[in-house]
């Protein structure tokens, strides 16, 4: 919506997204995002959210993010939700997909171990802004702005 009616000139991105950058995995999310267009009916989707949180029927990682996948693909996936720094219960390779959530509490550390597993069982990985970007049409422009600035300190 936001895209609609800010000029193109303007920079746009999201929290999850500045995030992703800063967090140093953001060369793996750009590369993996776009595996969400290859999703088939029956794939697993993880959802990965390091914090634990009360749970809402707004909740992103629940409830809005599969309901935009599925509308996004047209396909049946089965999202799941791992919450903390737990492992999912199936093999990191018996998922499609991974998308994890800005990591806003865990440090960069943590983040690159927690994803390192689906990293290495070749599952492609993104995060909450990127995929949600990407399936608004935004992906790009998302991250317009860190082509442009140095964000290194």
């Amino acid at each position: 919506m936001v895209s609609k009616i800010v000029p193109e000139e303007v920079y746009l991105t999201s929290f999850s997204v500045v995030l992703a950058r800063a967090k140093g995995l953001f060369d793996d999310y750009v590369k993996g995002t776009p595996a969400i267009d290859a999703l088939r009916d029956g794939d697993r989707v993880l959802m990965m959210e390091s914090c634990t949180h009360n749970v809402t029927c707004e909740d992103i990682g629940r409830v809005k993010l599969p309901k935009l996948l599925a509308k996004y693909t047209g396909k049946e996936l089965v999202c799941e939700t791992v919450g903390g720094m737990s492992a999912p219960t199936r093999p990191y390779g018996d998922y499609a997909l991974a998308i994890q959530c800005g990591g806003c509490v865990v440090t960069s550390k943590q983040l690159a171990a927690r994803l390192a597993p689906a990293i290495e069982a070749g599952v492609p990985v993104s995060n909450y802004g990127l995929a949600i970007a990407y399936m608004n049409g935004i992906f790009e422009r998302s991250m317009r702005i860190f082509n442009t600035v140095n964000c290194e300190g």
